[in-house]
């Protein structure tokens, strides 16, 4: 019996060699399974950036290993499809829509792949979800207009402006723009303000328009319309230049130079909508599961430093009512669009 001990040892040994092996294979080193996010936005502005940032930063709290392919879409709707397409040939694990646009150019593409969206303004309408209380078979997410947004800006623009004409500046290719100025117009119904359109297909035509509404408008109110703001700094120099307060849809834009707006955090919603990508990446939830959210509660953000460059006199009151934001120093943002430049690069690396 002895003499067959030394054998006996080595096949035990052997056996718990190869078990180890097989385990290190399936399992993938240590256990962490790596996921691959396709992020894509319609355009670079404060605001969409933000909301990507939001994203990551859940993902990251949740404790998922992720690979992003950031894509940006430059405002042109023939790359919306053409990287949506690049999404599924590439069998990405889940798609981030972070704008109205996006969102649709990637339920378009697929109805396999999971879709998490946010910095949409109306799921319901553009036909993204049937419905708020549940969402699609592979689509859900935050949107970005609380329900009582416009009503409280058109009302602060009645409150301190009565019997002003408002300038709107809009692509009227944005379904989610249209659908803001819609309700712009309609919670003006009962006021004593007057409206006047005028729309842009590009960021190159919006300060040409803002130029030709000068002599009619005693304010411009600018929506979350993703061509506009991208463009906002030549509206805020017309603002500026001919004393007209600027109205804008998010607190981001008050860092680019304007005035006020009853706004939200667009990082908040990008973290949702992280929190959601965590949960259905995991296979604990489905997009079914999730129904789509609103946005938190409004709050009313003003720029000091804009409201004396476009010639507004200060009320007292809003000392006591507004949170305050300063405008972004030129140095400062022109650093932070090379951070965003660079990370956009190594996102897609």
């Amino acid at each position: 019996m002895k003499k067959w001990l030394p054998f006996i040892f080595i096949v035990f040994i052997s056996t718990i060699l190869l078990a180890a092996c097989g385990s290190d294979d399936s399992g993938g080193g240590d256990g962490e399974e790596t996921y691959t996010v396709g992020a894509t936005q319609i355009v670079e502005h404060a605001s969409l950036n933000a909301a990507y940032e939001g994203f990551q930063e859940a993902l990251e709290d949740a404790g998922l290993d992720v690979e992003y392919d950031f894509q940006n879409a430059q405002d042109d709707q023939s790359n919306v499809k053409t990287i949506s397409d690049n999404f599924v040939a590439e069998d990405v694990d889940l798609i981030f829509a972070n704008s109205t646009p996006s969102a649709l150019g990637a339920l378009q593409a697929t109805d396999d792949i999971p879709i998490v969206f946010t910095s949409v303004t109306d799921a319901v309408d553009t036909g993204i979800v049937d419905s708020m209380d549940e969402g699609g078979d592979n689509i859900t997410g935050v949107i970005d207009l609380h329900p009582d947004a416009i009503k409280e800006t058109v009302q602060f623009i009645e409150d301190y402006f009565e019997g002003a004409t408002v300038g709107l500046i809009y692509n009227a290719g944005e379904q989610n723009s249209v659908i803001q100025i819609e309700a712009v117009e309609e919670a003006g119904e009962d006021t004593s303000l007057e409206f006047k359109e005028r729309t842009v297909s590009n960021s190159a035509e919006v300060q040409q328009a803002a130029t030709t509404l000068v002599e009619d408008v005693d304010v411009f109110y600018i929506v979350t319309d993703n061509t506009v703001v991208s463009a906002l700094d030549s509206v805020v120099g017309t603002a500026e230049d001919h004393g007209i307060p600027l109205m804008v849809g998010e607190p981001d834009s008050l860092e680019k130079g304007g005035f006020a707006t009853f706004g939200i955090d667009y990082n908040s919603i990008g973290y949702r909508s992280g929190e959601m990508a965590a949960d259905i990446l995991t296979g604990e939830k489905t997009t079914k599961d999730l129904p789509v959210e609103l946005p938190p509660e409004v709050e009313l953000f003003i720029n000091e430093e804009a409201a004396e460059a476009q010639n507004i006199e200060w009320q007292d009151e809003w000392d006591d009512i507004a949170n305050f934001v300063e405008t972004e120093d030129e140095d400062e943002a022109e650093d932070a669009d090379e951070d965003e430049a660079d990370q956009d690069e190594e996102d897609s690396e």
